[in-house]
């Protein structure tokens, strides 16, 4: 078989031609962000943002000129263009992004309902919360996915222990990913783990987005979505094109961090997104020799702040050795050992969300316009 390089991908797409400008897209320099991992090839097409929509048979031509050549077994190309800043409606910035009308907000098929895992900043678990709290979630008989949308720093295939490549069952999308019982997909399956992700804003988006919606996620009724840190443009953007159910915010008891999910907290209140509720990771120490508690990063922070803004608090996580070393080897604790302490942390915690999940989603459904025939 032959080597997959990148100089074969810009020879196929040589042959594609931009029928605006009669010239082939390596020519007029639109393709960008070429990633190659075992067979899975990725890349994204720079057009002029008043021509996005118009530009998707391009996106396809490419997609299946890469295809074609031998030992290729999945495509990710996606289109990237600026756009420019819409005007907000009267309720406010993003008022409309979950009111069921905005045209950018498009529904997963087979999933029910999607939570958003999130913190203001880096560092503070939030992966490692998503994967546990995903597998507590599936441990009450729901049927649950992961999405890793931090396409800088994947960690659920390593978290999940998986290995091996997506495939396409049927040829136009790329089948969900499958780790103890979890659906899942993240750029991290599509890259080497080492790979330097180089691509800018709009590229990021477009990719998560394309992720999303192009792959078989089969039947579920809860996808655990894990944010990238932060409240860039990148996230923003995703909280206002995904129907979310609602959100956690992850975060340690410490000041610095807390101001941090508080400006997460915003930006889902920005967009109409309700908050079910605040977690407390890396709440406090057990000494596995003596039993001393210690809280390193102080402690109660996380349940003080929730008060003060009138969310739930859902629970604390302790800083435990146990759950450090499930995660990296690709084992997480809730999976190896649903018996102990340390999940049972996380098993509480889904119990709030599911609640909070299903008081939702009955509410949407009890809201639903009704059609009146005269």
């Amino acid at each position: 078989m032959n080597e997959i390089t990148e100089d074969l991908i810009l020879g196929a797409l040589r042959t594609v031609l931009d029928p605006d400008h009669n010239r082939d897209v390596v020519a007029l320099e639109l393709i960008q962000g070429v990633t190659i991992r075992d067979g899975n090839v990725g890349f994204a097409i720079e057009v002029d943002p008043a021509q996005g929509a118009a530009k998707e048979p391009l996106r396809k031509a490419c997609e299946d000129a890469v295809h074609a050549l031998p030992g290729v077994h999945s495509v990710t190309a996606v289109l990237t263009a600026e756009r420019a800043p819409e005007q907000a409606p009267s309720g406010g910035p993003g008022h409309a992004a979950h009111a069921g009308h905005d045209p950018l907000v498009q529904n997963i098929p087979g999933v029910k309902s999607i939570i958003a895992v999130a913190s203001g900043k880096g560092g503070v678990g939030k992966s490692t919360t998503s994967v546990n709290l995903a597998l507590a979630l599936a441990a009450q008989g729901r049927r649950v996915g992961v999405f890793d949308a931090d396409i800088y720093g994947p960690s659920i295939p390593r978290m999940l222990g998986i290995k091996s490549e997506p495939v396409s069952s049927d040829g136009e999308k790329l089948d969900a990913m499958e780790g103890f019982g979890l659906k899942c997909m993240s750029m991290g399956f599509l890259v080497k783990e080492d790979a330097a992700m180089i691509w800018r804003g709009p590229m990021v988006m477009k990719a998560i987005m394309q992720m999303l919606h192009e792959v078989n996620w089969g039947e579920l009724d809860v996808l655990v979505m894990d944010l990238p840190p932060g409240t860039g443009d990148a996230q923003l953007t995703i909280v206002q094109q995904v129907p979310l159910t609602g959100a956690v915010i992850v975060s340690t008891p410490q000041d610095i961090a807390l101001i941090d999910a508080c400006r997460a907290m915003s930006m889902f209140d920005m967009v109409k997104v309700p908050v079910l509720g605040m977690i407390e990771n890396m709440s406090y120490f057990l000494c596995p020799h003596c039993g001393e508690r210690s809280d390193i990063f102080s402690h109660g922070g996380a349940r003080d702040t929730a008060a003060e803004l009138g969310l739930a608090f859902l629970g604390e996580v302790p800083l435990h050795i146990d759950i450090r070393e499930t995660s990296d080897a690709g084992t997480p604790i809730v999976a190896l050992r649903p018996d102990s302490d340390q999940a049972a942390c996380y098993l509480d915690v889904a119990k709030l969300v599911g609640e909070k999940i299903d008081d939702a989603v009955l509410g949407a459904a009890e809201s639903a316009p009704r059609i009146v025939i005269n």
